[in-house]
């Protein structure tokens, strides 16, 4: 919450010096972080997740805002669209006919309608980063919280078009 005002907060100091070494004070920036899913689980790459921000509940900002993932040091991982955070910069978001917004969170390339949200996700681990410069009154005075991370389904595109291969192959041999 203190952002770079540490005063004799040390701790506080050294866990942002490991993590993030440039960090603003929060009147310019806010950050929070997803470190664990709704479930309470670590992200990690195997899964695939959503976060949906409701109609009217994009972070409340006078600047920008940003999701973005770290992998398990910290570090930005590499991906086929060189994609490591979305946000207000991304002019192609997709809206549902609600006027929400989901962000798709997974290692593998989704269905084509989905790219323009998706976050593409490192393998293992991961934690994930709400950046939110010039923040408002909501966040100053910590009304407004990011939705949670929520795990749509585990494993990978491919063992689930292989396991419903299998079923369908054992019902064409019972037939």
């Amino acid at each position: 919450m203190n952002g770079a005002e540490f005063g004799t907060n040390y701790f506080s100091r050294t866990a942002a010096a490991k993590a993030n070494i440039f960090v603003n004070p929060r009147r310019e920036a806010a950050y929070f972080s997803q470190e664990y899913d709704a479930d309470q689980q670590r992200p990690n790459g195997a899964n695939n997740y959503v976060i949906t921000l409701p109609e009217g509940g994009l972070p409340p900002v006078q600047g920008f805002w940003s999701l973005t993932f770290c992998d398990a040091a910290h570090f930005f991982a590499p991906n086929e669209l060189n994609r490591f955070s979305l946000g207000t910069k991304n002019k192609d978001l997709t809206y549902g006919p609600d006027g929400s917004l989901t962000i798709y969170v997974q290692h593998e390339r989704p269905s084509a309608d989905r790219v323009a949200n998706w976050l593409p996700a490192p393998k293992g681990d991961f934690e994930l980063f709400i950046w939110e410069y010039r923040p408002t009154a909501e966040i100053m005075n910590n009304t407004w919280a990011p939705p949670p991370v929520r795990k749509v389904n585990s494993g990978s595109s491919s063992r689930r078009r292989h396991e419903h291969r299998k079923r369908r192959m054992a019902g064409v041999a019972r037939a």
